[in-house]
Parts: structure tokens; sequence; C-alpha cells
């Protein structure tokens, strides 16, 4: 089966289910989706915005962008955050079908430099990410690496 991708402010309706996916991956408070997620409804065209990647009625993938994906370098927004793939749906594709949505829909509402903080290699080049820097995470030990995308 195929899937497709969502942006949530065409489908509102996926706020909550959205909201417990993303909460369910990443162990960030259900709150903080929903607060972000209902920023992203209110204000259709700015950041945060979120997506996901739908199989029929289930979630297979999503990430967002907001302005900072809690780093040191607040200079460096948007950011692309909580970047997920179903580990059964991995390697066919979904992660970068999202990520090139992505890049291509905030294009179209004039934000044409997206950052990335990850510390995952030789994936995110596969798809026009470039290594920038090293940024501090806030409670981490370690730097995380920073990618951009224009």
């Amino acid at each position: 089966m195929t899937f497709k991708i969502i942006r949530l402010v065409d489908q509102p309706e996926m706020k909550e289910q959205s909201a417990q996916w993303f909460h369910e991956k990443w162990g960030i408070p259900l709150q903080a989706y929903r607060e972000s997620m209902e920023d992203c409804l209110a204000n259709k065209h700015s950041i945060p915005q979120w997506y996901i990647a739908v199989e029929g009625e289930r979630i297979i993938g999503g990430m967002g962008v907001i302005e900072n994906d809690f780093h040191d370098r607040k200079d460096l927004a948007p950011n692309v955050c909580a970047v997920y793939t179903e580990k059964q749906k991995r390697g066919q594709g979904v992660a970068g079908a999202l990520l090139n949505y992505v890049c291509s829909d905030m294009k179209s509402k004039g934000i044409s430099t997206l950052y990335l903080v990850t510390n995952h290699t030789d994936f995110y080049e596969r798809y026009g990410w470039e290594f920038l820097c090293l940024v501090q995470g806030e409670g981490e030990s370690e730097p995380s690496r920073m990618y951009v995308h224009k």
C-alpha cells in the first residue's frame, strides 16, 4: 500500500491522533505537541507546521517545523524536528518523501533555508542537507550535528 503526506493545516481533525503519535515516539509531553499543533492551526502560513505520512488511517511517519529544536543556536531557525518513521516502514522512502515535501511547502511560504539537528550521518545528505556545525542541545552532554537545507 502507498502512503500519502498530510499537512495538519489541511486536516485539523488529525491533531489529537498526531499529537499522541509524536508524544509516543519522542517522549515529549503530549501537551507540548498539542500546543504547537494548535499554534500551527491558528497560524496556517507561519511556523510551527506539522506533517504526517499516513497509510490508510495509520500514521507511519511525521515531522514538524518549529523555531528551535532545543539547542543553543537560536539564530539557526526554523528547524525541522521530530523526524520519525515507523520501524517496519523504514527504507521505503517515507522520511525522504516527507523531507522533500516539507522543504517544498516551506519554500512556498517564503522560507527557503531550514535547519535540522541530528546525530545521524549519511541519511540527510541524500536529500540535499549539508552539515553546518555542531550545536549544544538543552541538557545534552555531547553536541549534536546541525544540518542546513537551502
